[in-house]
């Protein structure tokens, strides 16, 4: 999923890069050159600076869903499997925005 994102993320840009810096070690398939960094985010301005911006992005989302969904309290944990948001989740069960092939949810979803 993560890399279907990044490719969709390049695809979509209104320029052409010439080069894609990755946090990790895995590379999404690009038009253009790709250079994994493992712990990037800590060496890299550049991916640092990405990675905030996508955690501010994901907290707003989640606070979102908390409005929606407050019973699974996503404005304390941000849907990370804290053992509150399992307990929670073991409670309520999986909603629509749970991704079912993440381990937790899916032990949760199969005990029943």
């Amino acid at each position: 999923a993560t890399l279907l994102a990044m490719q969709r993320a390049v695809a979509a840009l209104a320029v052409e890069p010439v080069l894609a810096r990755v946090d990790g070690n895995r590379a999404p398939r690009l038009s253009c050159a790709v250079q994994t960094l493992v712990g990037g985010d800590a060496i890299d301005p550049a991916i640092s600076a990405a990675s905030i911006l996508a955690k501010c992005a994901r907290d707003e989302l989640m606070l979102a869903l908390h409005q929606r969904f407050p019973q699974y309290r996503f404005d304390r944990h941000k849907g990370y499997p804290t053992a509150e948001h399992l307990a929670l989740l073991k409670r309520h069960g999986a909603t629509d925005i749970h991704r079912r092939s993440f381990a937790p949810v899916r032990r949760i979803l199969l005990a029943g």
